[in-house]
């Protein structure tokens, strides 16, 4: 009797036969796919013929079909039959199936649908599977379905005939044991003597020998089966997913059953598909052969692989798919394995991976190389040979690469320190002062990295919320730190004092201490060691970072929450007095009139002021009021002009400090009415001392000025009232236009420049190209912080004009900063942007009239390029032509009376001296909506007389070419093709705005017509007609206004055809462009390698590129069989050899894709 667990089976069928398919009821059913794989055998026993037509059913459901294959059909149809039959009734409208399915219920479908497909062969493998019967006709039904037109079809069929070998494998794998286990029990019951031997035991084991055999033979035939009819055409697909499947599985295959398909003839697959161009499918391919390499055993079998594919597993570690990357780098780690492998040149090619800014690539890289070197006992060892390896410049990359493989190696802080304190020990070589620094510098690093918790910048996307594992092991990282540097860094900085690479480093270490381990530890003595050291270091060096690095020491130090501030301050206090007393001094006898300043004096000035900026950049030094000696020598300088540049380049950056420290305390503080003034004060003598170091003769000190001045600017704009500081208004300052003018000169002079032109910058250096790039970003950011002033509206928007005229000809250099100068002041207003790029055309049409004379030749290259500068300034208004439609009418009235302001002196029959610029014009014609082409078409005859319209030589080209522009597609309902408004859109808008019906009196004469441009609309005001009437209408009234209708009629005939004319030459331009588009494209992607970031990588036919790359793949590789082969077992005879396969390696390549 079947109780309701039997009948469990039969209910889930029935559902989801019905019509309307309930994908509910497959979820249900895999929940107890245990029971039902029981019932469905005890339903086999009984009637096998309606078992197999609900497992038949089950799959064509699980597809998402809501066809049912009846009895009859199951009968009496062919599988061929029965699977165009449930073609016909799928229904692919919604493009879902179960296994693409969102949502929770179908998140383990898959998983489910695979493990069912294992139960039941499972259930199986001891009586069913070898009826003949029930596997033909299940694997009969899968090969059909795979081969469907119909995506689903083929994605589930496969992905279950699949599951079936590998579980057939399985099946095949425990056959093969038990072979071997019946084979040693028969061969030790027959070696015993002829008394003890049971004749009976020997028969059963021969039996069942036999059994076994011909269960393996009729496995394999399954396999083969499976293979020839599914995977040889399912692998390369065009669906990713499918192919993606056959890669998984026949990794699967090859790691679980190694001796019947780890071989040449399967490995094959794996290596063609590496190069398929999906990263999903790339991907199976790297993590189906990490299963086989990280078994040692294994490694014999893969050598031919691996000779024949390494290669293509190196260049993988530049896939442009971040995950390909890092698996094959991964895989690349477990050949090691192998002696020899891989070469030094493949070994070098992973190790600059370290460097990589995806952090999941370098830390695999970083696992390569821990690897590679093979750490031994001594960590001492391993730090020479890291430090001989290291790249100097980039440690914080390489330490942030290892620190997941190498903690405890790289947290070795105290090998570090007796690597560089301690003496070396008998027969070893001392570090270099090279590989000192390295190591200064891997241990400054590490420590960063173990205090921080957080990669370097430009690895990773920030910040992360620290666990609380994590969190306990920071502090016990930096007590560790503490412990040991805080006794450790005043030996370090004694021994190293004099070598400002080392110092920068070493002083750097205390930000990561744990100060108050200074009190609990007992280790005040030490600290006032450090500071002697400090004070010893400041007064030696004056170089740069080493004085920043000691003030930042201070800094670090100073900190109010912890006893030691008060030792820390007055160490402080102490040498920022003598400090500020020997500038005071040493500046007096400087500044002594009649005297001329030597050498070593201005040396002493320039070393103290050095010393006093460093410190002032972090501690406020306002008690030492340093503004007025500071104030005096630049006054003095200015005065005489023969101040030295580097004392005045640090006087203007100490009085800056001088400046913000001010401005900060009047912000964070009550301040009174007189310490703003004080400060608006010193303010604005601060920006003219500036603004006359515009004009040294000096490169740098101009430099100096022009980037303090913007930031000045920039600060004390009108935006330092935002936040509620309302009390700071008379703080405001707005340069005047001779301060923005010398700005904009600046820039001009010193940004635009060729780079062989800019010697002084580069400061003496070599011509070399780490100069020349480091030049280069000099100037991007001064050229930043310029239009840092226009996008914040401190100077006017129209100074930009002059920049971005530039766009073109330093496109390379700075056309993302003139781009995104653009954007943001389109968003501030969007007409007065479009003013200002108008204006930089018209200044480089002068510039150019101004050169050649109004006499030029338009086809020449000054001219061209100031139609492309227009085109690209057209493309920057983007698609949507509704919110830039204002300012694009703007900018054709613009455009319009410029071309008409310098009347020919010759007389009307010639053309007006800028006429020429209305072809220049005219590439912005395709931003105008069809309704503001008329209105602009109108207002450009406002400035035509009627001879104009009649000419027709080459010099009235322009105007001829600018009036067919706005012609354009004016009879009809279709949109600039540029602009991607549809015509839908313009026809409602048409419909909305029909003209007046009424019939008027029409007077004599000719009705003048009159456009007006306002920041909201443009309309036409005009008592007898609406605007929206067409161009033809327009013509017409002006025939009926006209006194000579006949002249203007021949006009407007000749204007159509004209018309007609150059939409047939647009059409033919644009098919011409498409050809050579395709073209060019098929010619980058034939040259085109997967590593590319800007194109797809190009894989013929899914996967190989040649059948001649095949047989090159394919020499060395026994390809003679096909047939799945199990091997015998140990003490079996060898079978009869198999028939040759049909499978011939090449024909991949002629059969289509499924």
């Amino acid at each position: 009797t079947e109780n309701s667990d039997r009948k469990l089976w039969r209910f889930c069928i029935v559902q989801l036969s019905l019509e309307t398919l309930n994908y509910s009821i497959i979820y249900a059913f895999f929940v107890f796919f245990q029971s039902v794989v029981d019932d469905w055998i005890e339903s086999y026993k009984h009637d096998r013929d309606i078992a197999l037509l609900d497992l038949i059913n089950f799959f064509i459901q699980c597809s998402g079909c809501k066809g049912v294959v009846t009895a009859e059909m199951f009968r009496h149809m062919q599988n061929s039959e029965i699977i165009r039959k449930m073609t016909e009734e799928f229904d692919e409208d919604s493009g879902d199936y179960p296994l693409t399915m969102a949502g929770p219920q179908w998140k383990k479908f898959k998983s489910s649908f695979c493990e069912f497909i294992g139960v039941l062969v499972r259930q199986c493998q001891y009586s069913i599977i070898y009826d003949e019967y029930m596997m033909d006709t299940v694997i009969s039904l899968l090969t059909g379905l795979s081969d469907s037109q119909v995506r689903a079809f083929r994605h589930t069929s496969t992905l279950a005939a699949m599951k079936l070998m590998t579980a057939l494998v399985n099946v095949a794998l425990n056959l093969s044991i038990n072979m071997d286990n019946t084979q040693r029990q028969y061969e030790a019951e027959r070696n015993k003597i002829i008394g003890k031997r049971a004749n009976d035991r020997l028969e059963l084991l021969l039996q069942k020998r036999k059994e076994l055999q011909e269960n393996q033979d009729e496995i394999e035939n399954m396999m083969n089966a499976i293979f020839k009819g599914v995977f040889v055409h399912r692998y390369r697909d065009a669906i990713a997913e499918i192919r993606a499947i056959c890669i998984e599985e026949i990794g699967i295959w090859m790691k679980m059953y190694s001796d019947a398909f780890l071989n040449d003839s399967y490995l094959k697959y794996v290596g063609w598909t590496m190069h398929d161009k999906q990263g999903e499918v790339r991907l199976k391919c790297l993590t189906a052969l990490q299963g086989l390499y990280y078994n040692k055993e294994l490694n014999s079998k893969l050598e031919l692989f691996t000779s024949r594919f390494k290669d293509r597993i190196v260049s993988m570690t530049l896939d442009k798919e971040y995950d390909v990357a890092v698996q094959a780098i991964k895989l690349l780690t477990l050949v090691l394995h192998s002696e020899e492998v891989l070469t030094a040149e493949d070994c070098e090619n992973v190790y600059h991976l370290v460097y990589s800014a995806h952090r999941p690539v370098a830390v695999a890289a970083g696992e390569f190389l821990y690897k590679k070197q093979e750490p031994s006992a001594s960590n001492t060892l391993y730090y020479k040979s890291i430090i001989i390896f290291i790249l100097h410049e980039h440690a914080a990359y390489l330490v942030d690469s290892m620190w997941d493989c190498a903690t405890d190696l790289l947290k070795d802080w105290e090998c570090m320190n007796s690597l560089l304190l301690e003496e070396p020990l008998n027969g070893e070589e001392p570090l270099t002062d090279r590989q000192e620094s390295a190591l200064i510098e891997i241990m400054l690093c590490t420590i960063r990295q173990a205090a921080e918790c957080h990669p370097p910048v430009g690895r990773g996307t920030g910040k992360r919320v620290l666990t609380a594992k994590e969190k306990k092991t920071q502090l016990d990282d930096r007590t560790k730190i503490t412990e040991l540097f805080a006794v450790a860094l005043p030996q370090l900085l004694a021994k190293y004092s004099v070598d400002a690479e080392k110092v920068t480093n070493l002083l750097q270490l205390p930000q990561y201490f744990d100060l108050e381990i200074y009190t609990t530890g007992r280790l005040e003595k030490h600290l006032d060691a450090l500071l002697r050291q400090i004070r010893d270091i400041v007064e030696k060096h004056t170089d740069i970072d080493v004085l920043e690095a000691c003030s930042k020491t201070y800094h670090a130090l100073c900190n109010e929450e912890f006893t030691i501030f008060n030792r820390v301050d007055i160490a402080r206090s102490q040498l920022i007095d003598e400090l500020a007393d020997k500038f005071n001094r040493l500046l007096e006898d400087f500044l002594q009139e009649g005297e001329e300043p030597d050498e070593d004096d201005a040396y002493q000035v320039l070393s103290t002021l050095k010393r006093i900026t460093a410190f002032h950049n972090a501690h406020d030094l306002s008690r030492w009021d340093l503004f007025g000696c500071n104030y005096k020598l630049l006054k003095t300088g200015i005065e005489n002009g023969d101040m030295p540049e580097q004392i005045v380049i640090h006087a203007l950056q100490c009085t800056h400090y001088v400046i913000l420290w001010q401005l900060a305390k009047v912000t964070e503080s009550s301040s009174t009415k007189e310490d703003l003034l004080r400060l608006k004060k010193q303010m604005r003598v601060f920006c003219q001392i500036c603004q006359h170091y515009l004009t040294n003769v000096n490169t740098a000190v101009k430099e100096q000025a022009f980037t303090i001045l913007c930031d000045v600017l920039m600060i004390f704009s009108h935006q330092i009232m935002t936040g509620g500081r309302d009390m700071l208004e008379p703080l405001v300052y707005t340069p005047d236009s001779s301060l923005q003018s010398e700005l904009l000169s600046f820039i001009l002079d010193h940004v635009f420049i060729d780079q062989d032109d800019d010697n002084n910058s580069a400061d003496g250096q070599q011509d070399d190209e780490a100069s020349k790039i480091e030049a280069l970003h000099k100037r991007r950011n001064l050229l930043a912080a310029f239009c840092k002033l226009i996008v914040y509206t401190v100077v006017e928007m129209n100074t930009a004009a002059d920049i971005f005229k530039q766009y073109m000809k330093y496109y390379n250099d700075y056309g993302d900063i003139i781009k995104e100068t653009m954007s943001k002041t389109r968003q501030i207003d969007k007409i007065q942007c479009a003013k200002t790029l108008i204006l930089s055309l018209q200044q480089l049409f002068n510039e150019m009239i101004q050169e050649n004379g109004y006499n030029f030749d338009r086809s020449s290259p000054t001219f061209s390029g100031i139609k492309e500068l227009a085109r690209r300034f057209a493309l920057t208004f983007g698609l949507d032509q509704l919110k830039t439609r204002e300012a694009i009418a703007m900018l054709h009235k613009d455009g319009i009376e410029f071309a008409f302001k310098e009347p020919n002196p010759q007389g009307e029959s010639h053309p007006p001296l800028n006429l020429a610029f209305l072809d220049i014009l005219s590439e912005f014609s395709s931003k105008l909506l069809r309704q503001d082409k008329r209105t602009v078409y109108v207002y450009l005859e406002k400035f035509m007389t009627f001879q104009m319209s009649l000419r027709r030589e080459d010099v009235w080209l322009p105007l001829m070419s600018y009036r067919n522009s706005l012609l354009a597609g004016g009879d009809d309902d279709t949109m600039s093709v540029i602009s991607g408004i549809s015509s839908r859109g313009s026809t409602v808008r048409n419909k909305k705005t029909k003209p007046a019906t009424g019939k008027r009196k029409v007077p004599e004469g000719r009705t003048s017509l009159f456009l007006k441009f306002t920041r909201t609309d443009i309309h036409i005001n005009c008592p007898y007609c609406s605007v929206f009437f067409s161009v033809t209408v327009l013509v017409c009234l002006n025939v009926i206004f006209s006194e000579q209708a006949t002249s203007d009629l021949t006009w407007m005939l000749a204007q159509r055809q004209q018309e007609e004319a150059a939409r047939q030459q647009q059409e033919r331009a644009a098919m011409n462009y498409v050809k050579l588009r395709s073209n060019l494209q098929h010619a980058i992607r034939r040259g085109t390698s997967l590593m590319e970031d800007d194109e797809e990588p190009i894989v013929e036919d899914v996967m190989m590129s040649s059948e001649g790359r095949i047989e090159d793949l394919n020499e060395g590789m026994d390809f003679d069989t096909m047939d799945i082969d199990l091997p015998p077992s140990k003490n079996r005879r060898e079978r009869t050899e198999l028939k040759p396969d049909f499978f011939d390696p090449a024909s991949i390549m002629d059969e289509s894709v499924g």
